[in-house]
């Protein structure tokens, strides 16, 4: 007799009811591990895998235990899926294509519990591609219609869910004015009539003391109370649910919300924006829009020694992008010439700029920098070096490289004497003679269409989610070590059993990797949603290697 090593699959949509001891897993598992024991005379024997993904959607592939199944099947260890439905395994015509080519290479199959088909005859696969087409049908046409519902929703003025803004509470479906937080929407209000830039009302923002909205995640997390910048309150400004209107699709109606803006005030104030913009448009030269200047235009050049040049193109919006390509991609154009180079402008200044930023603000560096500083001026220049440092922008700190070489795994940054002479307000004979040149690591990772610049050594900002997940999943792996269930967690945390199970992975993660998380410097795909949807390794060394893929 020929043994069928079967592996069960369960999935739900979402995380309702997940936290109960016997839940809609469970009973998907009984019925499947029952249907296996029927056909025990044929061979079937149920592997000890288990294979659930809670709270993930059968439209996308990205689920945890549906690809350690697959790989699992790759490997040889699976013969045959059983599910409780078809639609537990997916509910995309496109995905049941590549699954049944993954069974098919490697001589599996799979069977629904509750439906009689078999994948290995042209005609039951062609019945499951007319069900699976319908149940992809389904979810699309219920997609439609929750739309239209919000859409008919917010034409009747009803506040249809969402980040609440500043200045109201939520009050089922429509909003109540927070007395405390609109004193500080109006009081933004107010400094832009008294200014007229967005610029200065973030200034006097900072100095009154202006904190966000502060937000409670259902998780417990706390979000926002930071000071505004000037994207936050060009939004609140512009947003006309402040008015007592709803906004929906780039139309807006009258909402059933109480105003904190007065309309024909903010009315008024939306013509002035619009004239202020309408006048800086005027007051530049023809086609110039938006000044964006190439700060490292003349100073990079690649491993041949052919200077990088800037370019531009545009996006199907309209959007003006820049970047730095090799001179010979220009020069050759026409003569098939493709090895060079092509970086995204902001990206590789903003990335040169943090390098920079970084090594000044070094211990020791500034005595490398001025040899000669007395004991009694290093606490000066010190203090004058780090205020430079806060408070310059990209422009200036590029300023500062003389020079900037690229080549295939290394960037290399020569500093310019003269201007770190200006910034330290010293005369230029005192920089030293010999300034140590910045080195780090570099390369490119396509992302899409997108091109990703990975540095060692320059940090971003910290990913303030995953660090706090990280925090949340050691507190939740003492629990766990002192005898708690991941039942009794989710009760006490008030989140499901199954958020308790992905987040304590991260638990487990190697120091080296969960200090850089600390220092903005873990690889650039490492967020805390990839960490969620992915099994990690318990092997040091095997997360160091998945992650370096990222």
């Amino acid at each position: 007799m020929i043994r069928v090593r079967c592996a069960i699959y369960t999935r739900k949509s979402s995380e309702e009811g997940l936290e109960q001891d016997f839940n809609s897993l469970d009973a998907q598992r009984e019925a499947c591990a029952a249907y296996v024991q029927s056909q025990k005379a044929e061979g079937w024997v149920l592997l000890p895998g288990v294979y659930d993904d809670g709270g993930l959607s059968g439209g996308t592939m990205e689920r945890p235990a549906l690809r350690r199944l697959l790989s699992d099947i790759g490997s040889g260890l699976v013969d045959r899926i059983v599910v409780y439905k078809i639609d537990r395994l997916t509910r995309s015509l496109a995905d049941f294509a590549k699954i049944v080519d993954i069974l098919d290479a490697s001589e599996a199959s799979f069977v629904s519990v509750t439906q009689s088909f078999n994948t290995a005859t042209s005609m039951g696969r062609l019945t499951l591609n007319m069900l699976l087409s319908f149940a992809q049908f389904e979810r699309e046409v219920t997609a439609e219609r929750i739309r239209d519902k919000i859409a008919a929703s917010k034409r009747k003025g009803l506040w249809m869910g969402g980040n609440v803004p500043l200045g109201y509470d939520a009050d089922g479906r429509t909003l109540r004015i927070n007395e405390a937080e609109a004193r500080t929407v109006r009081k933004l209000f107010d400094l832009y009539q008294e200014t007229g830039t967005i610029r200065e009302v973030k200034e006097k923002a900072l100095a009154l003391g202006l904190r966000t909205k502060q937000r409670v995640a259902p998780d417990g997390t706390h979000s926002g109370g930071q000071s505004f910048d000037r994207g936050h309150i060009y939004q609140i400004l512009t947003n006309p649910i402040y008015a007592g209107r709803i906004r929906h699709k780039g139309k807006v109606f009258d909402g059933r919300h109480e105003a904190i803006i007065p309309e024909e005030a903010w009315d008024a104030l939306q013509a002035r924006m619009q004239g202020e913009a309408a006048r800086k448009r005027r007051g530049r030269p023809r086609g110039s829009g938006k000044v964006q200047r190439s700060g490292l235009i003349g100073k990079l050049f690649d491993e041949t020694g052919d200077r990088l040049t800037p370019s531009h193109s545009k996006s199907k919006t309209g959007t003006r992008l820049r970047y730095y390509i090799s001179h010979r991609l220009i020069a050759k154009s026409g003569e098939g010439v493709t090895d060079g180079w092509r970086l995204p402008a902001s990206e590789l200044e903003s990335v040169i700029a943090d390098l920079i930023r970084a090594h000044l603000d070094r211990p020791g560096a500034l005595l490398k920098i001025v040899p000669d500083c007395t004991a009694g001026e290093v606490g000066v220049l010190q203090d004058r070096l780090r205020e430079r440092l806060s408070a310059a922008s990209s422009d200036p700190l590029l300023q500062l490289a003389s020079r900037v070489d690229l080549a295939p795994g290394s960037i290399q940054i020569t500093m310019n004497a003269a201007r770190l002479a200006e910034m330290l307000e010293i005369e230029a004979g005192r920089i030293g003679a010999d300034l140590p040149t910045i080195q780090a690591p570099f390369r490119l990772r396509k992302r899409g269409v997108e091109t990703k610049l990975v540095v060692s050594g320059a940090a971003r900002p910290v990913d303030e989610t995953l660090l706090r997940n990280i925090a949340q999943a050691y507190a939740w792996f003492e629990m766990i070590t002192a005898g708690q269930s991941y039942v009794e967690i989710a009760e006490t945390a008030g989140t499901s059993k199954r958020r308790v199970q992905q987040v304590v992975d991260l638990a487990f993660l190697a120091p080296d990797i969960v200090r850089d998380v600390m220092a903005g410097r873990q690889p650039v795909g490492f967020t805390s949603d990839w960490a969620l949807r992915h099994d990690l390794p318990s092997d040091w060394a095997e997360q160091r290697r998945l992650l370096a893929t990222l």
